[in-house]
């Protein structure tokens, strides 16, 4: 149990939240790709105990990883799978009698399957799970030659929403007590792709997943990985963020958990998204410009709602081929704002406009560990109200409208 410890004292450290993943395997008899047989609990069960005894704080526990459906490898039926999370719910239950907080169940880590879903859910009957992990490769392998272009078609992108929305209207018909999860996503499969999933182009997908989850409810997002393979947000030689660690930092400190809804008639090229702003007064909008010729202009309009307009007019300037067509975007908010006020903008461009860069600037200054070895300050650069707001082609920006006030926003 010694790589156990060491791991927990990192947990320690680092304040993090720990989901471990089970077993469900464990004492069952394989008959071709699936498992039959009652799950043997008695690994788990020592495994759970020993933690305990040390004081480890687990967050969740997750019971099994790609068994669902047809299962990645291996599968189980559902009732089967759903008569096994009863019982790890029971040792939970019975091993942390003395806890007035106790551990998540989650299940099943896998990849959606709306009738094994039902199925399970139905089954395991109320509150089993208190989530539903699913996981999410929507970029297909690390090895397609085409991931870049898969990356920026806003159309490919979209694809994965119809898996967000159809578990969201399953556990809302089914299990309306959980929660969805995305318990693991990397972009693509088999580690990531070379000089694809560990630069700068990969934050497009990446924070794109993000907002897209957040809209169809889910409450936690694990990406794949830390550190390991191409998708890692770590360097596995240097342990050095990667694009996609800034990115996240980013999101994890400006967007709450309030989602605000967006509406634009725009070009599909932009991607847009606003949450209340993370444990401060104001809302936070993402842009995402997936174009590589068309530069967007955001224009702030108060009325009475809380949603995103676009209304899209060419510029007659001349202009270079590059930024020739501007388009408009109003945003929408439920009060006046006062124009006197600033906002803040986090912009996320590549190293020299390569793409497939392994550095990003944000506000135009590289992300870079300092010589101490500690992560760099994200100061935003500060814009009077009255100033439109410009998306350049290729970029990600974070816009803090500091005063703005949302009605489903908790005031702070």
């Amino acid at each position: 149990m010694y790589r156990w410890d060491e791991l927990n004292r990192l947990f320690k450290k680092t304040g993090a939240l720990v989901t471990f993943g089970l077993n469900a395997l464990h004492g069952r008899q394989r008959f071709n790709k699936q498992w039959r047989g009652s799950w043997d609990s008695s690994n788990a069960r020592d495994f759970i105990n020993y933690t305990i005894s040390k004081g480890y704080q687990i967050h969740s526990w997750e019971f099994g990883n790609e068994l669902c459906g047809p299962g990645v490898g291996a599968s189980v039926d559902a009732k089967l799978y759903a008569k096994d999370t009863i019982r790890l719910r029971s040792l939970i239950h019975q091993l942390y009698e003395n806890f007035h907080l106790k551990p998540l169940i989650l299940a099943p880590g896998g990849f959606y399957d709306k009738l094994w879903f039902e199925q399970f859910l139905d089954a395991s009957g109320p509150s089993t799970v208190n989530a539903l992990t699913h996981h999410i490769y929507n970029l297909g392998p690390g090895s397609d030659t085409n991931l870049t272009s898969k990356i920026l078609n806003p159309n490919y992108l979209n694809k994965i929403s119809d898996t967000f929305q159809s578990l969201s209207q399953t556990i809302q018909a089914n299990g309306p007590w959980a929660s969805a999860w995305v318990g693991e996503s990397g972009g693509a499969y088999n580690s990531g792709g070379e000089h694809v999933s560990n630069t700068f182009i990969n934050s497009f997908w990446y924070v794109d997943q993000l907002g897209m989850a957040a809209k169809y409810k889910t409450k936690v997002y694990c990406r794949q990985t830390l550190i390991g393979g191409n998708y890692g947000l770590l360097d596995t030689n240097t342990f050095d963020p990667n694009p996609d660690y800034y990115s996240a930092l980013l999101w994890n400190r400006l967007m709450g958990r309030g989602v605000l809804d967006v509406k634009s008639n725009a070009s599909p090229y932009l991607r847009s998204y606003a949450h209340c702003t993370k444990e401060r007064a104001g809302v936070t909008l993402l842009l995402i410009n997936l174009s590589n010729q068309t530069e967007f202009r955001v224009d702030i309009k108060p009325t009475t709602s809380t949603s995103m307009h676009a209304n899209v007019r060419p510029n007659h300037k001349k202009r270079s081929f590059l930024h020739r067509l501007k388009q408009i975007v109003s945003w929408v908010g439920s009060k006046s704002l006062d124009l006197s006020l600033s906002r803040e903008e986090y912009h996320l461009t590549p190293k020299n406009g390569y793409l497939q860069t392994r550095t990003a600037l944000l506000n135009g200054i590289p992300l870079q560990l300092t010589e101490d070895g500690d992560v760099p300050g994200s100061s935003p650069v500060l814009r009077d109200l009255k100033s439109p707001v410009s998306i350049p082609p290729l970029s990600i920006k974070f816009i803090v409208f500091p005063n703005f006030n949302a009605p489903s926003c908790p005031e702070v």
